[in-house]
């Protein structure tokens, strides 16, 4: 899907249409009145059914923090966060009980407790950590809203659960071209149509043996996505992504430095390939100022970084007033929902991560995630699973 060019919108257009997104997603329907009680949380760490091998080290398990919104009037909203490293689940949950005790008692109302929160946190910051429990806080606040109205989250934020194209982006990591297409093949079970390759090999020579395996084995009707993982120099970005120019990819994830505005805008200038950024967008503003630096064909926010579903639905209305197609990044379940409402949905990155210790999996049919009708997210804990995967 294309969009034609379109000057850059007035100073203060998006901020503009973020506001009245807002108030439309708050508006429709009107959310039930819910207070805070509690917050409960539960570290697992899942083993990977692919492991994860990148440019910056290989992973072979997930590091899942899973969050219990409780409300005085019995309802629980639900999420989690991926922590990278196991040592981060206890951190985190260390300032999730102080989000506890700042939102104790108050309406879940998430924007206003998003404002709270941001204002106890000014001094130390709303980065890393303290941004995580944040944003796991406020998935699960609107988890809780639309379990309450009895609604899909998709529904409460103002559209329709439905198809949303999916890519699937288990494992692919760097591995020999045999072992990398082996595994491409695997993961077209479920009917996927489209997958996402580590890059970032030694030489360019390696990056095109991997791709061109993979791109043999699954056939030309399916779409390749490549990522670096911030591995490369603008130097030689421009080298490997002129020859990726001719092997006909989706796009070009995180070549360089994520924050390296000015360079990626290079890369939009310089190649044919798109260039995908925006995994390690924190809030919203930073969208803002990558997307007036033209540093991007196409955005993919992350909801830990993004600032949850509040500021998902920032983003997403940045996204649309600059019509540049977004995506995902992790967090399928919630993320297929609020794809649904974003005016500029792309693809849903899908792992399979939380599958193990959820009631009801996301469900992938002829390469679309099916958004499901249950009420929230969708999200409810297999006990026995967690228990399984427990750690500390």
């Amino acid at each position: 899907m294309a969009f034609p060019e379109m000057k850059m919108p007035p100073p203060g257009f998006a901020i503009a249409l973020d506001a009245i997104r807002i108030s439309h997603m708050n508006r429709k329907p009107d959310p039930p009145r819910l207070t805070v009680r509690a917050i409960r949380c539960v570290g697992v760490e899942v083993p990977m059914t692919y492991a994860l091998g990148t440019s910056r080290g290989t992973i072979t398990k997930a590091p899942l923090l899973l969050i219990d919104l409780d409300t005085d009037e019995g309802v629980t909203g639900h999420s989690y966060l991926w922590c990278y490293f196991p040592a981060a689940i206890p951190a985190i949950t260390n300032i999730l009980e102080e989000v506890e005790r700042v939102a104790k008692g108050e309406r879940v109302a998430p924007a206003d407790l998003w404002s709270k929160l941001d204002e106890r946190f000014a001094l130390i910051g709303v980065q890393g950590i303290v941004r995580m429990a944040m944003s796991g806080f406020d998935v699960a606040a609107w988890d809780a809203l639309a379990v309450a109205a009895d609604l899909p989250l998709a529904t409460l934020i103002g559209s329709a659960p439905k198809r949303i194209p999916a890519y699937n982006s288990c494992g692919l990591g760097l591995m020999t071209p045999d072992k990398v297409a082996d595994e491409a093949e695997k993961l077209l079970a479920g009917g996927f149509r489209a997958l996402k390759l580590r890059l970032g090999y030694p030489t360019l020579r390696d990056d095109l043996a991997a791709l061109r395996a993979v791109k043999k084995r699954v056939g030309s009707e399916v779409a390749v996505m490549v990522d670096y993982n911030q591995a490369l120099s603008k130097a030689q970005a421009l080298e490997r992504g002129r020859a990726l120019d001719q092997e006909g990819i989706s796009w070009l994830e995180e070549p360089i430095r994520h924050d390296d505005y000015a360079g990626n805008a290079t890369l939009v200038r310089e190649l044919e390939t798109p260039i995908q950024i925006g995994e390690n967008f924190s809030e919203s503003p930073a969208m803002a100022v990558a997307l007036a630096a033209q540093a991007a064909d196409y955005v993919m926010p992350d909801l830990e970084r993004i600032g949850g579903v509040t500021g998902w639905l920032r983003a997403a209305a940045l996204a649309a007033a600059h019509r540049i197609e977004m995506s995902s990044h992790l967090y399928p379940e919630a993320s297929a929902h609020l794809l649904a409402a974003t005016p500029t949905c792309h693809f849903l990155e899908y792992v399979d991560w939380a599958d193990k210790i959820v009631e009801e999996p996301l469900q992938i049919v002829d390469g679309f995630a099916v958004v499901p009708q249950r009420p929230g997210t969708g999200l409810t804990w297999n006990r026995k699973a967690v228990e399984k995967y427990r750690i500390g």
